[in-house]
């Protein structure tokens, strides 16, 4: 298949059990003024999300999109959706993939447009959009450090302009086909929460410039239950809100301390967590940080999950983020 021309854009989408979420993202994305050439949508939901998917597809046709379903039966993660969403998207032949979690969606129809304008006239090959609140379009789902302390507010981010070598991955993260060669997928085994920061890490590393376009913007739900202070604002912890998310999620940190040597992260958490947890009286918190943590440093604690049971009707299935089942805690041996 030739390659399409310099701005052609295909979708790599995850989704899991949310019909709803995704029918509003593929209306978002049939409705933007630059046109994509391909959607290429991971379903691993215990209830296939057909219905939906047949539904968007004459509309998405009109605009010029073509659907591409994938259905896995496998508890892939978000890590492993993404990875095998983004191959799909790449075999299109598109230039430019953009990646989307089912529960996101571009603010307005001009998002692709904006991204790739900046995309070209600061000769990026990674942009990401900001990304805001869906019940409150001045609130950050996801902060940034700025001038020492974490901020949520939109308007404090939009003044700040263009903000190089920082985003959130992969919610709307728009990406160079070459990147994908220089770089890789993301990360199976680390599932979920992760997965983005060590793809961010890794184009760090590979000297590949990037940085997040604050003149556009995706809606995704807000991290800010999942924020603990420390030490005033300028010093958190993340804690996430599910036992699965806070045991993928203190594994992944310790590992991708280990794999990319990083220090102060280190410092930050082996300081920051038992301090959080002794404010906080919360023994078993801290125990089950530490172990995991641990694990991670050691570069042990991961294994396929468990499959998940089907649901029943009426009833939705666990749900992990970006796309996979939640799947049963992995007893941790040892070795």
């Amino acid at each position: 298949m030739p390659l399409l021309d310099a701005d052609s854009v295909a979708v790599a989408a995850v989704t899991y059990n949310r019909p709803q979420d995704l029918a509003v993202l593929l209306g978002a994305l049939g409705s933007q003024s630059q046109t994509i050439v391909r959607i290429s949508v991971v379903d691993s939901g215990t209830q296939p999300a057909s219905d939906v998917l047949e539904n968007a597809r004459p509309g998405l046709a009109a605009a010029g999109t073509e659907l591409d379903v994938i259905r896995s039966e496998a508890n892939l993660g978000g890590a492993g959706g993404f990875s095998l969403a983004i191959l799909h998207a790449l075999a299109s032949g598109a230039q430019w993939v953009w990646i989307m979690d089912d529960d996101a969606r571009p603010e307005d129809p001009d998002c692709l447009s904006v991204l790739l304008s900046e995309a070209r006239a600061r000769s990026l090959p990674v942009v990401l959009p900001i990304v805001a609140s869906p019940e409150d379009e001045r609130r950050l789902s996801f902060g940034f450090r700025l001038d020492g302390r974490l901020e949520f507010s939109r308007n404090a981010v939009e003044r700040k302009g263009f903000l190089p070598d920082v985003g959130h991955f992969f919610n709307g993260a728009l990406v160079h086909r070459d990147v994908f060669f220089r770089v890789g997928l993301p990360d199976l085994k680390l599932f979920i929460r992760g997965d983005e920061t060590d793809f961010m890490l890794r184009l760090r590393r590979a000297d590949i410039p990037f940085g997040t376009v604050s003149t556009t913007a995706l809606r995704h739900p807000t991290g800010w239950s999942e924020v603990r202070p420390v030490l005033g604002e300028r010093w958190h912890v993340l804690v996430p809100d599910t036992a699965m998310k806070r045991e993928a999620f203190f594994r992944n940190r310790g590992y991708l301390i280990r794999r990319h040597r990083r220090l102060k992260s280190f410092v930050a958490d082996a300081v920051g967590y038992p301090v959080h947890f002794a404010r906080t009286r919360d023994l078993a918190g801290l125990r089950e940080w530490s172990r995991p943590f641990l694990d991670g440093l050691r570069g042990r604690g991961f294994s396929a999950p468990e499959a998940a049971p089907a649901a029943q009707p009426g009833q939705a299935a666990p749900r992990s983020a970006a796309g996979g089942a939640a799947p049963a805690p992995t007893p941790h041996t040892g070795d």
